[in-house]
Formats: C-alpha cells, structure tokens, sequence
C-alpha cells in the first residue's frame, strides 16, 4: 500500500450533518446503555479524539455508537448536530464489511491484571471509589473486586472522606 493511499482517509476530514449519516446493517458490535453514558462522559472529557468512518454514501464503517451518543443531549447542541467524519473508499461492500470488524476487533479488550493494577494505581493516589467508578464506568462492587482489598478495608475506603454524621440530640418538651 502507498503512503498516500494509507493516509487517504484523514485527507478527507470534515464535520458533517450527524443526521445524513446512516448505520450499516451487518455491525455485530453491541455496547450496552451504561457503556454509551461512559463514551458521552469520555467525548466530554477527552474531547472527540475519533473521527467517524464512513462509505462515500455516508454509510457508517465505524464509529457507530459515536454516532448513537452524538444525536443525544449535550453533545447534539455541543456540537451543533455535526460530527467529524473520514471517507474510506473499498473495492466492495465485503472491504467494508472487513473495515468495520477489523476496526472493532482492533481495539482489544480490557485485561484483568492491568486493570487491577490500574484500579490500585488510583486508589494510592487517594481516588475514591465512587470518583474511579464514575470516571470509569464501574460499580462499587467492580472496583472492590479489581482492588485486592479486603471486604472491610474497601468498605474504611467507600466511607473514606465522608462527612462525620451528628450526633443525635433529644429535644425535650416542656
């Protein structure tokens, strides 16, 4: 493959109405509702950081649940209904077809021991388990599990930081 064919697609970079894009019918990628609030809060965070790829008809390759969380409140008035798109060119609809999974299947997954070191790694720095969850889409429990704490140690870290509860007092009446 040329130089030029390889960066092609980024040569055609631009901000297109959300709403003239359309999904494929074959994309076997499924994320569930809590992952889709995740990648609204990461977009709002990051910034949009990945274009959508599509057809020259604007049929999506990849990028579709960017897609999904851009035609939702805040991003859709964010970003005035427009959405950063690249064009990739396929012989046929099999090339777009191999574009879309081998976008999704690149990606990777998440492993286990990473992710515990990572969840340690933020827990030291004094990141609380509700701040970790949040940022990272993952219940209490979750974290606990990927922690190594003991059961009463993560429990000392939940309630770490809280406000002290005051003490009851009686009222009497007289």
């Amino acid at each position: 493959m040329s130089d030029a064919k390889l960066t092609a697609p980024l040569s055609t970079l631009q901000w297109i109405e959300r709403d003239k894009l359309k999904p494929n019918d074959y994309n076997p990628n499924k994320v569930s509702a809590e992952n889709l609030k995740l990648l609204t809060r990461s977009i709002l965070a990051n910034g949009w950081t990945l274009p959508v790829v599509v057809r020259p008809d604007l049929t999506i390759i990849d990028g579709f649940h960017r897609w999904t969380v851009a035609g939702e409140e805040p991003l859709r008035s964010m970003l005035d209904g427009k959405i950063p798109v690249v064009i990739v060119r396929h012989a046929d609809e099999a090339g777009d077809i191999y574009g879309t999974i081998t976008h999704n299947r690149a990606r990777g997954t998440h492993l286990l021991e990473p992710m515990k070191a990572i969840v340690k790694r933020l827990l030291a720095q004094g990141k609380s388990v509700e701040e970790i969850g949040k940022q990272l889409g993952m219940k209490p429990e979750e974290v606990f599990r990927l922690s190594d704490f003991s059961r009463e140690d993560f429990l000392n870290m939940m309630i770490r930081g809280r406000d002290e509860y005051s003490k009851a007092e009686m009222f009497a009446t007289i």
